[in-house]
């Protein structure tokens, strides 16, 4: 009887495994991701620290008592909002993100969207190649966008605090 891998039991391919361990990546790599993480991790917490040293000059008196009030919360927070800036720096370089040069260039987009929005033949051209349904995702996750800004306005859930 031929055995493939697919009829072996579990407990032999464990056994097979267990006499001929798979070999990972050597430790050379792994040591140099280590040693650029950390540097990284250094350099996001000078960033940070000098951002705090700036805000707390820029506000003054307002600044240090900032400072004071976030305690032991203050080197998770700034530690977050370097990391966070670096990867939106990382984010907008590799998709070559850029702002409109010109009003021109938002009116005509804006302009596209309402003629093709008012076009018979491209909603039916949506219909039969099934890009509708891309389009109801983006329109849903523009509305929910817009609700938890909504949310955080109100500094609700549900309702206006009206006390």
């Amino acid at each position: 009887m031929i055995r493939t891998a697919f009829s072996s039991s579990p407990v032999s391919i464990l056994r097979r495994a267990i006499r001929h361990p798979t070999r990972f990546a050597s430790s050379t790599t792994t040591e140099a991701a280590q040693k650029k993480a950390q540097d990284a991790l250094g350099t996001a917490q000078k960033q940070a620290e000098q951002l705090f040293e700036t805000a707390k000059k820029s506000l003054g008196p307002l600044g240090e008592r900032i400072g004071i009030m976030l305690g032991t919360y203050r080197q998770p927070l700034l530690y977050n909002a370097a990391v966070a800036r670096e990867v939106a720096k990382q984010i907008y370089i590799a998709e070559n993100l850029a702002p409109p040069r010109s009003l021109s260039t938002v009116v005509d987009a804006y302009r596209t969207i309402w003629a093709r929005a008012r076009d018979p033949a491209y909603l039916r051209g949506l219909l039969s190649t099934g890009e509708w349904a891309r389009l109801a995702i983006y329109g849903v996750e523009a509305y929910g966008i817009f609700k938890i800004g909504e949310i955080i306005g109100r500094r609700s859930l549900v309702g206006y605090n009206l006390h």
